[in-house]
């Protein structure tokens, strides 16, 4: 039986012999780099040239082409996540999102989906790059404090346990937090509540009392007084508008016969 070196030595034998080379990295780096800078016009071309699927200068991961652009996938939000945090993208926020697509798309069952799948989650990391490039340069003491309100969320989050969590006083902290992202901090936390409450509204059939114990609001009339106040509408006319509106996601187009 052939030891590892020696498989590996006719592998790349054979991949030499036939010229078997993996496109050049500049082309997937130059591909995050776009996501990671919210470059949606560069990503959404690659997208509409379907280089994720080319199998020229594809690795061979799985002798099963749908286990292989799997494989891929997951290779490609690793990549992309990695990237989107060291430009700035909350950490928690991040991760999070990369295990929700890598779960999605562990449920696909072809190399279409896949595909499809793939490009919205591109999309998605370049979108939310883009909406954060838009502000100013963020310290890495404003990040912290963005990543530690992500993550703690359905806490109640004060000034001081954000000084203590990053060694700043509590003014500092406050000035810098004002200076870099144009919102104060308890502004910024009750957004980012009421963007979670949102989400729950939409996908969820939690009660109004829950969602306010949940997102730790003082009092259910607390939570409907700022929701009201940031979004326009009541907690109740915002879920009659939308509960599951998203959920209706239109179905990729069907290959012609004969196409993968």
């Amino acid at each position: 039986m052939p030891t590892l070196r020696e498989e590996w030595c006719c592998q790349e034998l054979k991949n030499t012999e036939e010229s078997i080379a993996h496109r050049p990295m500049e082309e997937e780096f130059l591909f995050y780099e776009a996501v990671s800078s919210g470059n949606l016009d560069y990503v959404q071309q690659n997208c509409r040239q379907k280089r994720f699927t080319d199998p020229k200068g594809m690795g061979v991961l799985s002798t099963n082409s749908l286990t292989n652009i799997k494989y891929h996938f997951i290779v490609a939000t690793a990549m992309i996540t990695r990237q989107c945090v060291e430009h700035g993208m909350e950490f928690e926020q991040a991760y999070r999102l990369s295990d929700f697509y890598i779960l999605k798309m562990d449920s696909c069952t072809s190399i279409l989906a896949v595909s499809h799948l793939h490009q919205q989650m591109a999309l998605d990391f370049t979108g939310k790059m883009s909406l954060l490039k838009k502000n100013t340069v963020i310290s890495k003491s404003i990040t912290i404090c963005m990543d530690y309100i992500y993550n703690n969320i359905n806490q109640r989050i004060t000034v001081s346990d954000l000084a203590d969590y990053t060694g700043l006083s509590p003014s500092y902290l406050s000035r810098l937090f004002k200076k870099e992202l144009g919102i104060s901090i308890s502004d910024y936390i009750c957004e980012k509540k009421i963007e979670k409450a949102e989400n729950l509204l939409k996908y969820s059939d939690f009660s109004f009392v829950e969602i306010a114990n949940y997102l730790a609001f003082s009092s259910q009339s607390h939570f409907i007084q700022s929701f009201k106040k940031s979004v326009g509408l009541t907690p109740k006319k915002y879920r009659d508008k939308y509960y599951h509106a998203s959920w209706e996601i239109k179905a990729p187009p069907r290959p012609k016969e004969g196409t993968v």
